[in-house]
């Protein structure tokens, strides 16, 4: 792809759900370098909402239509967002490089282990650039810990942990009436549904696919009720599914081990009464940092007055370890959209497609992080069998080294 650094980039987005409405309004807003010249979703009033929210913004209204196939063949695209439904996630990625359309990806996790090869080799065929828009790997945390990681404060790193905890009762249940896609996944599957939020920083931590990888994964799940409780309670016996056996549990826990030693625990909660929490956390030979605490405890540096030890502040250490990307961001003015993080992941975008450089979370972190949905069905189907987890590089894990291209490489 050539597109100069003084031309305007022209996205096309497909899909018109809950997330796209802020992204486009985020692009309209802040990224006046960007065009988005065509829309697209299944739904006639959802394609029309998003053509108007860009006429009413940019005075020009883009290409519209119902049908993703049609965007695939104009002239006027650079590059295509998917933000539609989990399941056309990975299908329309692979058009989209098939078509020599780079494209960007919402994240999920995949249904089939096959589909996560087809993306790869996809894109080993067609050399289009693929990405997968997983914007918490931007957090201003996680991008600090990331730091402390490069720098040794943690010594070799042992365990990590995260989770996707968030209470998602009202969205999953009345997901028919608000037509999102989330109940059919818990009506009928079981597992590590929604996996890169939580693993995409820690994979970046753990050195995945550059140096490490992961080799074998085990879930289990708990039984589930928590979406029963809550339509009995909030709309009553006679509502939809109020006594539907939900096949999702309402917390799946799942092992991952590397290949260098490292555990890593990820949490799926969403079922549950809960406060919202990733519960990152992260421990090596010389430290420990957890996001919960908001709080870190380093060998040589935490000065530990009680047998139980303390924890540091993290805002302690954001003026040594804050990356430079933050300490501009932050200068310049942080961008609303997940304290910030949307903007980042998809300026880390436009900033690598307009240069030609290497997407910082590329298809090996796409396949290896969505596989992960796929992999914990098997083994919550199988009793919690321990899975092996493929080598999607094919062994090139082992001499890729860390990718320091940009100031959004990660």
């Amino acid at each position: 792809m050539s597109v100069s650094p003084t031309d305007k980039l022209n996205l096309a987005f497909i899909g018109f759900g809950q997330r796209a409405p802020w992204l486009i309004g985020m692009v309209l807003d802040t990224m006046p370098d960007v065009n988005i010249t065509a829309v697209c979703d299944v739904y006639p009033d959802r394609a029309e909402g998003a053509a108007a929210m860009v006429e009413s913004k940019r005075g020009v209204r883009p290409f519209s239509t119902c049908e993703y196939t049609d965007i695939l063949t104009r002239k006027d695209v650079d590059c295509i967002v998917v933000s539609s439904s989990w399941h056309t996630h990975i299908p329309i990625c692979i058009d989209a490089m098939n078509a020599g359309i780079p494209v960007a990806s919402e994240v999920g996790g995949a249904y089939d282990i096959q589909q996560c090869w087809d993306l790869v080799h996809t894109h080993e065929k067609t050399k289009v650039p693929v990405m997968l828009l997983e914007n918490c790997c931007y957090g201003r945390e996680e991008m600090t810990i990331l730091n402390m990681v490069k720098q040794g404060i943690f010594g070799e790193l042992v365990h990590a942990e995260g989770g996707y905890q968030h209470d998602l009762r009202d969205e999953v249940a009345l997901g028919h009436e608000i037509r999102h896609y989330r109940l059919d996944e818990y009506m009928h599957r079981n597992g590590e549904i929604y996996p890169t939020h939580e693993l995409g920083p820690i994979a970046k931590w753990l050195d995945i696919n550059r140096g490490n990888r992961m080799l074998t994964l085990t879930s289990m799940a708990s039984k589930a009720r928590g979406l029963n409780a809550w339509i009995n309670d909030k709309r009553g016996p006679d509502f939809e599914n109020a006594s539907f056996h939900f096949t999702q549990g309402d917390v799946v826990t799942t092992m991952i081990k590397c290949a260098r030693g490292e555990t890593i625990v990820l949490t799926h909660d969403t079922t549950l009464p809960r406060p919202y929490s990733r519960g990152g956390r992260l421990q090596g030979t010389k430290g420990i940092w957890s996001e919960d605490k908001h709080g870190v405890n380093i060998d040589g540096r935490t000065v530990s007055t009680t047998w139980a030890h303390n924890w540091d502040d993290l805002e302690k250490y954001y003026d040594e370890f804050e990356p430079q990307l933050w300490k501009d961001y932050r200068a310049n003015g942080v961008v609303a959209g997940h304290d910030g993080i949307d903007y980042l992941v998809f300026s880390a975008l436009i900033h690598s497609l307009r240069n030609g450089l290497p997407m910082p979370i590329d298809v090996y972190d796409m396949a290896s992080w969505m596989a992960v949905t796929a992999l914990s069905e098997q083994s919550i189907a199988m009793g919690s069998q321990p899975v092996p987890v493929p080598d999607f590089t094919c062994g090139k894990w082992i001499r890729r080294g860390p990718d320091k291209s940009s100031a959004y490489s990660l």
